[in-house]
């Protein structure tokens, strides 16, 4: 098991993303990505979601397209108790020197602090503890990822 923090430095390698924060939140199941502009389209038979990820902060906002097959769709409810059906992808994560493949919820999180929310079954599947007390305990994850903001991963 590796021990995290409340917030750590993750990547997403499949859609071409890295330097990204995330808040780990063992009280949500699911993670969720800031998407926005997400397009539902159909590849040679299968269903695929293209989205705008949002990246980086209020301060330095930095954006990419990125495409991705369709899981499933997802009915999420909120902490004040709103209900959303949301897209649901898989990509793989990196966190310190960890990836594995993690389902994301894809959701307007402008409002949020944090682009990007890694929920309990994340947690599970990555074999991760978390001690809330610490912050940012692992090395930002390292990969080759294209600096266009506009380029389709």
């Amino acid at each position: 098991m590796t021990v995290v923090g409340l917030r750590e430095w993750v990547a997403l390698p499949d859609l071409g993303v890295a330097g990204l924060r995330a808040k780990i939140d063992t009280g949500a199941s699911t993670s969720s990505l800031h998407a926005t502009e997400i397009e539902p389209f159909e590849r040679d038979g299968e269903q695929w979601v293209r989205f705008t990820a949002h990246l980086g902060s209020v301060v330095q906002l930095r954006h990419r397209r990125c495409e991705a097959p369709l899981v499933t769709m997802k009915t999420i409810k909120s902490s004040n108790g709103h209900a959303q059906v949301r897209y649901v992808i898989s990509t793989t994560l990196a966190l310190g020197d960890r990836v594995w493949r993690v389902e994301f919820t894809l959701a307007c999180r402008k409002s949020m602090r944090y682009r990007l929310l890694l929920g309990s079954k994340a947690l599970i599947h990555g074999q991760l503890v978390v001690n809330p007390g610490i912050k940012y305990v692992q090395d930002k994850p390292v990969f080759p990822v294209s600096t266009s903001s506009t380029g389709v991963a």
